[in-house]
This record gives structure tokens, sequence and C-alpha cells, in this order.
């Protein structure tokens, strides 16, 4: 999985399903219906969908409304995130990217991580691509970069680090190196192996509680009544059909 700020530049990976705003706060969605609740109507774009940039901009400055978004939202994105990575590991993918922006600050996924991964640019390019991409002054581009931990602390927390100060070709160089390392190795194999044991123990199980299916009278054939008790010794002794000549 990858860790990013959204100012230290896109990165684009066939990968990475999940993103800072999955679907779990779009319309019909439990957290889309808390958020509105919480943060009123005027967060809300004409289609019906969250508007980033206004919760965004009332969030940042206010502590208290960020912790409440996180307390609406997080849950509902790692069950998402859960869900959608075992669709993949059914398919047999050897790894997925996840795009958590606040993972070490959360730090509540970080034990289910095999690897992190975080996408950097020194503080200067992080701030101009900030300001460039969300119209913003330097004082509240600054002010959101100071909401999360510094750039360089989370490069040095990660196992893995794209610098992506520079042109895109150059990181696009990094991507495919790190893809092509994760793609060769084979930590993935003692997970995989154990989940689908356990899932081939639970089926063997559940075909061996499972009721055997009654024989029809063969053709020709009928069922005479016999005595309650006689009957009731042979189902427990194992019959399933009783047959009788005509």
């Amino acid at each position: 999985m990858r860790n990013t700020d959204p100012e230290s530049g896109n990165l684009t990976a066939p990968s990475s399903f999940a993103a800072s705003w999955p679907p779990v706060v779009q319309p019909g969605y439990p957290a889309h219906r808390r958020i509105v609740e919480a943060f009123g109507t005027e967060v809300l774009l004409e289609n019906g969908n969250i508007d980033r940039k206004v919760l965004g901009d009332l969030i940042f400055n206010q502590p208290d409304r960020r912790h409440l978004l996180n307390t609406i939202t997080h849950p509902e994105i790692r069950k998402e995130m859960m869900k959608e990575t075992f669709k993949y590991f059914l398919r047999g993918y050897r790894y997925v990217i996840l795009d958590i922006p606040l993972l070490f600050e959360t730090k509540k996924l970080l034990k289910y991580m095999k690897h992190t991964v975080v996408v950097y640019c020194d503080r200067d390019t992080q701030l101009a691509r900030l300001m460039r991409r969300n119209h913003l002054n330097r004082e509240d581009a600054e002010a959101r970069i100071k909401a999360q931990l510094p750039l360089k602390d989370k490069a040095r927390m990660a196992h893995h680090v794209l610098d992506n100060s520079g042109e895109w070709s150059v990181t696009k160089r990094q991507v495919i190196l790190l893809h092509a390392e994760l793609e060769r190795s084979l930590e993935y194999l003692p997970l995989r192996l154990g989940v689908l044991t356990g899932l081939a123990g639970i089926a063997g199980l559940l075909y061996l509680l499972a009721p055997l299916p009654s024989c029809p009278p063969l053709a020709g054939h009928s069922q005479r009544r016999r005595p309650q008790a006689l009957i009731s010794s042979e189902a427990e002794a194992g019959h399933n059909c009783i047959l009788f000549p005509p």
C-alpha cells in the first residue's frame, strides 16, 4: 500500500482502488448521511455529492470538526478497504495498493500493512502544488500542511519512498521498479495458503454436516407402513428410505 499527501503530487497506479474519499461518502451510504447531519447541506454539490473543498475549508482550521469527520468516515472507509482487499485476494493478486493519506497520523491500519510507501516531495514543491491545485493563498496552504505530519517524518517511517519532486517520468520509473520488487516477493504465500486451507476446511465441514437427500421409491414399488418403533430404529441406524415389494 502507499501513503501520500495530496499536496505531494498525484500518482496513478492501476491497483490503487481506495482513496481518501471512497464511495462510502457518496449519496446512499451511511457516512454520507451522517456528514450532512453534522455539517449541513452547505457541504453538498448540486448532484448531492460531498463538496470536498467546502468540507476541507470547514475542518482544516478546526481540530474538533476534523475529529468529528474522522469519527464518521474512518470506520466506513476501513470496512470498504477490507472488503475490496479481500476481493482482490480471491482474484489472485499478489498485492494491492491502499491510498491512505492519514495512515501515519491515525496509525490504526499500520499493523495490517506489510509494506508502506510514501510519495515524497520537498516542502517548497508541496506548498506550490497545493496552492496551485486548490487555489489557496500561502497562509491557508501552510495551515493545511501543518495539519498533517511532515513528509520527512513519514518518509523515515515508511518501508519505501517514491520521490515525486521532479518529472513524472522519474517517478514512474521508481513505481515500475517497486512493482517489480513486490511481484518477485513470495511474502504473500503463507497468508494465502493459510486462508485457503481454512476456507477448504470450513467447506469440508459444511459438506459433512449437510443432511443426505432422501431416496425416492423405485418404479413399481411402494412404501408400506412399518411399526413406528422399527422405523425410528432404522432411521437412527442411518437408513434414508425403506423399500418393500408389492
